[in-house]
């Protein structure tokens, strides 16, 4: 994979505000109608705006990832797979630094967003939790007023008034939930179903601005119709973002993601195009995990 990355470092220093065959069938079939989507991107082209090199991340003296050389380029959705306690999380809670709440998590090596090593002493974590937003695998809206949801990180970067209003609009619409709320922006949150619910936690995270959104696990509570919509809300977000998705669902990972990454007892074992990884493995151990024969 291509290596580069070398902007923002402004905005994110102190003091400036940053197990079947039938999976990978579908992997074919869905790859097969657009040869052209392969989202290897040369640095020539388009850097990559996360970066690992050597990264390790551990808890006191127990290694969650070790090792993890990747880059996921903008605009596109990684999928990062792998079996439970694999260190998929640990690595996708790395990049906004969220593993930090964690007692005695300390990191080796570097992990860049846009180009600046987000482990850096100096960083402002507002601001990069700000650029780097993150969905979880439940819905976990704010006890307020769908308006109050979305409106909840601007406010706090001093936007009212209008300005306001419409930035809660556009990410509503964004979020594709605007139509179902539009009359009822001054309920509770947490009376929407599970799915929409989700959704609005994705136009939350959205109105910080952020340049990467990462997801873990975002369906996983979800029934089929409402992780439908989000599949189809992810494939629509990455025209303007960089999306990164844990993901136990092989069938999601082949549907949605441009790359995939198989994760297992904390390394980075495989990091391809997703049709690579579904239909022409170049290491056993993922062709074992992607058609189930994995142990």
């Amino acid at each position: 994979m291509a290596k580069d990355g070398s902007q923002g470092m402004s905005a994110l220093l102190e003091p400036i505000a940053l197990a079947n065959r039938s999976t990978i069938t579908l992997a074919e079939d869905i790859r097969a109608d657009n040869e052209t989507l392969s989202p290897v991107r040369h640095n020539d082209v388009m850097p990559a705006i996360i970066r690992a090199e050597k990264f390790c991340l551990y808890y006191g003296v127990k290694a969650g990832v070790k090792d993890i050389n990747m880059d996921i380029f903008p605009q596109s959705v990684t999928a990062i797979i792998g079996p439970s306690g694999c260190g998929k999380s640990t690595f996708l809670r790395s990049i906004n630094r969220m593993n930090d709440l964690i007692p005695n998590v300390r990191s080796e090596g570097t992990l860049y967003v846009n180009g600046v090593n987000v482990y850096d002493g100096r960083i402002n974590l507002v601001n990069l939790r700000q650029q780097v937003g993150m969905v979880f695998q439940k819905p976990n809206p704010f006890p307020k007023s769908i308006y109050d949801n979305v409106a909840y990180g601007p406010r706090l970067q001093g936007i009212r008034g209008g300005r306001l209003d419409d930035m809660v609009e556009t990410c509503l619409k964004d979020a594709a939930i605007w139509e179902e709320v539009k009359d009822l922006l001054g309920k509770s949150a947490l009376a929407l179903s599970g799915g929409q619910q989700q959704r609005l936690c994705i136009a939350r995270a959205l109105a910080t601005r952020p340049k990467v959104l990462l997801m873990d696990e975002p369906c996983s509570a979800l029934d089929p119709i409402a992780t439908s919509k989000i599949e189809e809300l992810i494939v629509g977000l990455k025209n303007a973002y960089t999306i990164v998705i844990v993901t136990h669902n092989m069938q999601q990972a082949a549907r949605i993601s441009d790359c995939t990454a198989f994760f297992c007892m904390g390394e980075l074992i495989e990091y391809d195009a997703t049709n690579i990884i579904f239909t022409k493995p170049s290491r056993k151990q993922t062709e074992d995990y992607v058609t189930g024969r994995f142990s």
